[in-house]
């Protein structure tokens, strides 16, 4: 039985059933749009702006680049820096070679990326300089090349200039830029300069459509890492799968908002690949600022934003802000949102659908799926709070968890073949058969039919057994959601006895609010079955979310080990730190570092001691900056975290303690600035060193949200890094893909 076929109808005028087989692996797709579109702009970059014939023609060096760097056919290049134009280069030009590229996260600790790294083997290292900074900082390459990027040296002319200014603020801006790089780490920026643009005599093997083009870490459904292995053929359908389920996408005229994270399968996918198959402009973000992208949109008004719900609320209420300051903010050129990795709030869509004047795609995918699997049809029939319907050639079943062979009654397991499933775990065989049976990807997720569209139930590793009763947290989230003084609630399954697992709610409060166990029950009594409702609640200040904003139940079940149930409430046990205590006192100190400007050192002897026992200077220095330590300790107190246990961190973590910000999304660099200035030709970058990097730390730049002048100071990067702080959850890089894309 073909479960898809009740899907096609709702299909809107002119999407296919099928696509057609492609021919063409993902190396060559950028040859194309340059050929056909040499001075359309293909980056934007804070202001900079980098044509299609440009970028094809610094992709042809830098991959000669890597060939005289020993990259052949076959071998592993990693990526491990922000979104920025070098990325795009690096990318192409590794694809080009017939390498696989393995994508990273930059601000992930130096002990997983070393994980990683001996994973695949990579023989090149391309990286952003802080990272290398962590990554190799004992001096030890482990028979690598490691390549350093700068990513001032891709800003305005003009913004680079003004980081030069001997003001204090803007070498603090340039240190949010620029790392220390080991001796002997060469620039990649100049070793692409120097090279020539592919010399008749490189004998280069091109790729093949079965070879593995990317390899994206994750953590699955187990939580155990792996690198998933999408093949040429795996990317480039799943593109064309895309492109055909939005069927009025032009080519040649498309501008993209490219703020996700190139690591994740959605950025990568969206922005890396369907943008540039389809010669669309990149307006390209290191990390998701509003001020920074609404400026972006005014240059190159945006048509396609691939996004995740938070951004869009961000979005639509900085719009409204400075609507009613009196400024001109326009976002109707945006004709398609795509909308991944969570759930999206119907209300929301519909704001930001009348705040557009366009659609609102709401997906379902994981990165074993390239990782688009199903969405929302691009029509008015749409179905809010459903999965949508599945992508060409992908067909979907519903099949018994227990036995996938046969048809699930109702609820069951999410099972997927198509193109764009992909070709296994790297060096996992045992894993990699516990996801492909038969052909079929399955998902681990539950989910139901209902007249062709998908509608999730929840995950099968999520699911709660209690006395014999199946228990769907997503179910008793959306029960809870609404409750007055809630902001946001994660739903787990905390062992309890004989009867299986009991239903904890993870609340986090609204500032003010007064919400104990008895009063969840009344919202839910009615909402939800007897053997649903929450037997405990844990209050916390936050939810831990993946990279892209999406809330890891895994994480929440393993923080509530340190806690203890008294009456009905979880209550944090006395002195405990939880298992991901390292890397909260890790962003703690990243933040007063970033805050302050201060050293290791000086967080040390200020938040070690009582402010009374610390140096009249470094209590001098710090009271100068508007805060007390008492203020700080209370900000600890209130995370669960003591001063005590951040001090012995501290001493325990010496200097390999990296100051590096935590959150992917949060963290590159809120005042890199951009002013609308004409791209700058091969302009002498006066921040960057010639050939090899050397030990010292190198000034290096960065700018601000702000439009630059000629007369404009380094604007001071606190205020938006508070922003920052706001706009994006810290998360696991290794985290769980799944749902809703």
């Amino acid at each position: 039985m073909d479960e898809t076929a009740p899907a096609r109808p709702h299909y809107a005028p002119g999407v296919p059933a099928e696509i057609e087989p492609v021919t063409q692996t993902l190396d060559q797709q950028l040859p194309r749009a340059a050929a056909d579109f040499p001075n359309r702009v293909a980056i934007d970059f804070l202001g900079r702006t980098i044509t299609y014939g440009e970028l094809d023609h610094q992709v042809r060096k830098a991959t000669s680049a890597l060939y005289r760097c020993g990259v052949r056919n076959g071998d592993v290049v990693a990526l491990i820096m922000p979104n920025c134009p070098q990325h795009v280069v690096a990318f192409y030009a590794a694809l080009a070679l017939g390498a696989t590229v393995a994508e990273h996260n930059p601000l992930a600790p130096a002990r997983e990326l070393h994980e990683q790294l001996d994973r695949h083997g990579a023989v090149v290292v391309i990286a952003w300089e802080q990272t290398l900074e962590k990554l190799v900082s004992d001096g030890d390459f482990r028979g690598r090349t490691y390549l350093a990027v700068d990513l001032s040296r891709e800003l305005p002319h003009l913004s680079r200039m003004l980081l030069r200014l001997p003001l204090s603020s803007a070498r603090e801006q340039r240190a949010k830029l620029r790392g220390e790089v080991p001796h002997g780490v060469l620039s990649f920026d100049r070793i692409v300069k120097k090279s020539p643009s592919l010399p008749r005599h490189m004998e280069m093997e091109p790729p093949e459509l079965d070879d593995i083009a990317v390899l994206l870490h994750t953590g699955g459904t187990t939580g155990v890492p792996k690198a998933v292995q999408l093949t040429h053929r795996n990317v480039v359908s799943n593109m064309v799968q895309t492109i055909e389920w939005v069927h009025t996408m032009g080519y040649g005229t498309e501008v993209f908002a490219a703020v996700l994270p190139f690591f994740h399968a959605f950025g990568l996918s969206t922005c890396l690949g369907i943008c540039i198959r389809q010669a669309g402009t990149l307006v390209l973000l290191p990390n998701f600022n509003v001020a920074s992208l609404l400026a972006g949109q005014k240059r190159h008004p945006i048509t396609l934003f691939p996004g995740v719900a938070p951004m869009f609320q961000r979005i639509l209420d900085e719009a409204d802000r400075q609507r009613e300051a009196g400024e001109d903010v326009d976002l109707s050129s945006i004709r398609f949102a795509f909308s991944g990795a969570m759930a999206l709030d119907p209300a929301l869509a519909a704001r930001w659908e009348e705040g557009t004047g366009g659609y609102i795609i709401e997906g379902y995918g994981m990165t074993e799926a390239s990782p688009i699997i199903a969405g929302s049809p691009v029509t008015p029939e749409r179905r809010p709070s459903t999965l949508g319907l599945p992508f060409p050639s992908t067909e979907i079943r519903v099949a018994d968890p227990e036995d996938p062979s046969r048809d699930a009654n109702d609820i069951g397991e999410v099972l997927v073949r198509g193109p764009q499933v992909f070709a296994g775990y790297l060096g996992m065989p045992e894993e990699t058969d516990a996801v492909l049976w038969n052909g079929w990807l399955r998902t681990g997720d539950l989910a139901r039919w209902d007249d062709g569209f998908l509608v999730m139930a929840d995950r099968r590793k999520e699911l709660i057994i209690n006395g014999g009763f199946n228990i769907y947290p997503s179910q008793v989230e959306d029960a809870i959601r609404d409750m007055p003084g809630v902001r946001d609630v994660a739903v787990v399954g905390m062992p309890e006895d004989a009867r299986g697992e009991s239903v904890v709610a993870a609340l986090v409060l609204e500032p003010g609010a007064m919400v104990d166990l008895d009063s969840v029950r009344r919202w839910t009594q009615d909402k939800l079955s007897h053997y649903a409702m929450p037997k405990s609640i844990a209050v916390v200040d936050e939810l831990p979310r993946s990279q892209i904003g999406k809330v890891m139940r895994r994480a929440v079940r393993e923080e509530l080990n340190n806690f203890e149930l008294k009456s009905g409430q979880w209550i944090r046990k006395a002195g405990a730190l939880g298992e991901n205590a390292s890397d909260r006192f890790e962003t703690w100190l990243g933040s007063l570092q970033e805050q302050f400007n201060a050293t290791k050192e000086q967080v040390q002897e200020w938040l070690s001691t009582t402010s009374e026992h610390s140096t009249e200077q470094v209590r001098g220095w710090f009271a100068e900056k508007g805060v007390t330590a008492e203020e700080l300790r209370a900000r600890l107190q209130k995370e669960g975290l003591s001063r005590e246990g951040f001090s012995a961190w501290l001493s325990r973590s010496g200097a390999a303690v990296s100051g590096a910000l935590k959150s992917s999304t949060e963290a590159i660099q809120e005042k890199l600035g951009g002013s609308p200035t004409q791209h700058d030709e091969d302009q002498k970058d006066p921040l960057a060193d010639d050939g090899v990097v050397q030990a010292e730390p190198t000034p290096g730049g960065a700018g601000g949200d702000a439009q630059y002048t000629t007369n404009a100071a380094v604007p001071d990067p606190d205020a938006a890094n508070a922003q920052a702080a706001q706009e994006a959850g810290d998360g696991n890089p290794a985290g769980d893909d799944r749902d809703h894309m």
